[in-house]
């Protein structure tokens, strides 16, 4: 009997360099669910248009916009200017709030996130072998509810370590399809939703002053779409 393809993974990852830590989050949902995720989101960026102008087409890169430095809207609402002055912190704080609501309330939507510390000089060893870690994770399940899987990441694809993470795998145990599918942040809707997953994760793995602001998020927003309710250390 033919296994099914019971999950699609979109991978996003966040870290601190200068301390060595790689975090990957995700989102995922069965592929009959694609296309009400997507829709969930869609229908929150054009609550966004309409209410900050914030196009839709406009990237939502989590590091830009909750640090004020991301100009996200063509039209700040006036709230957030004072004596003339534009307070982009607060406008992409709030945005990441409502955009964490949605994640949290999308039906059929599951996450998780992952991460691992290393020596900073190596920091491409420690995410290629905590990539690996989360790929043979997949595995595992997947073997447990014999089925397949589908995984979306970020980029351009000119980094060939997780196409050989993936060639890497026994063929005729593999669980996990095809190479990884890369895809531009810019213009994955779900990608990005997966990469404010991973910041928040990152918030609360390693907590500093410039993101305090933010430690609670993951536990408060996204736990209750995590099966294993809080990112792991692989």
């Amino acid at each position: 009997m033919p296994l099914p393809l019971d999950r699609l993974i979109y991978i996003d990852d966040s870290g601190h360099p200068k301390s060595g830590l790689v975090v990957y989050g995700w989102i995922e949902f069965s592929p009959d669910r694609w296309s009400s995720v997507l829709r969930t989101w869609l229908d929150l960026r054009k609550r966004l248009w309409r209410e900050y102008r914030i196009p839709v087409t406009e990237e939502l890169h989590t590091t830009e916009y909750v640090n004020g430095r991301g100009r996200i809207s063509t039209k700040m609402p006036d709230r957030f200017v004072h004596h003339g002055i534009e307070f982009w912190k607060d406008l992409g704080r709030e945005v990441a709030l409502e955009c964490l609501e949605t994640l949290r309330y999308t039906e059929g939507l599951r996450l998780g996130a992952v991460y691992r510390s290393g020596d900073p000089k190596a920091l491409a060893q420690t995410r290629t072998e905590t990539y690996l870690s989360l790929v043979n994770r997949f595995q595992s399940e997947l073997e447990k509810s014999n089925s397949l899987a589908m995984i979306m990441m970020d980029g351009d694809g000119t980094d060939d370590s997780y196409k050989n993470t993936h060639r890497s795998l026994e063929l005729s145990k593999r669980h996990v399809i095809e190479d990884v599918i890369h895809l531009d942040s810019k213009s994955s809707q779900l990608v990005q939703m997966a990469d404010l997953v991973a910041w928040s994760a990152n918030a609360l793995i390693d907590p500093h002053p410039k993101n305090g602001f933010a430690q609670d998020w993951y536990p408060k927003y996204l736990a209750e779409r995590d099966p294993e309710r809080l990112p792991k250390a692989i």
